[in-house]
Formats: C-alpha cells, structure tokens, sequence
C-alpha cells in the first residue's frame, strides 16, 4: 500500500520528504501512517488516543473528551523516534506499528 499524495500531508525530517494523513479507525483512536515521499518502502503506523472525531458528536458535552490533535512538530518527533527504533522508510518491508503512549512510541509489533 502507499499514501496517495491527494489527502495527505508532506513533511521534511533531516532532509528527508515524508508523506503522512491521519485516519480515525476506531472510537478513541486515530492513526497516523507514515510513507518516504521518494522511495514507497516501509509503512509506519502509529494508533493515537484521541476523541477528537467524536467532538461534534457530542457538541456540547465535551468535556470529558480527550481533543488530542497531533501537529506537524510532534509527527517529526514520532518520525525520528520510530527511525531510531528500527523503521526503514526506504526499504521494503512489513508494516511497522506503534502506539502513542504518554509522548512516548510504544512497538506494537
């Protein structure tokens, strides 16, 4: 699979160009998938907490919601982190996920 460049979002991390969109999968949870621009290698995959799809839902009750939004500073973050932790982003391979936990990557794989 690749990240289509209509609907997603490019970034620049150490003079690389990243592809990335955000989905929202499941209730609670948003995911971020990461792509090279360049070279259409290794998927990553990283699953959010986040009720921000529900807050028109339950507009006004938001409260207890938690309005996670992931910026561009912390995909940057999360792309240097998971490269550290042993993506690939230009070479072939399974999907590498991980779950945001506390500002922290956690491997789900």
């Amino acid at each position: 699979m690749t990240i289509s460049n209509k609907g997603s979002r490019k970034i620049v991390v150490d003079q690389e160009s990243y592809r990335w969109v955000i989905t929202a999968l499941s209730k609670g949870i948003i995911t971020l998938t990461v792509q090279h621009d360049e070279v259409k290698g290794q998927l990553l995959r990283v699953d959010i907490e986040s009720d921000i799809n529900e807050f028109w839902v339950e507009f006004p009750h938001v409260e207890s919601l938690n309005n996670k939004i992931v910026t561009p500073a912390e995909i940057a973050l999360i792309i240097t982190e998971s490269i550290r932790q042993g993506w690939k982003s230009r070479e072939k391979g399974a999907v590498l996920s991980f779950k945001l936990s506390e500002s922290k990557l956690v491997s789900l794989n």
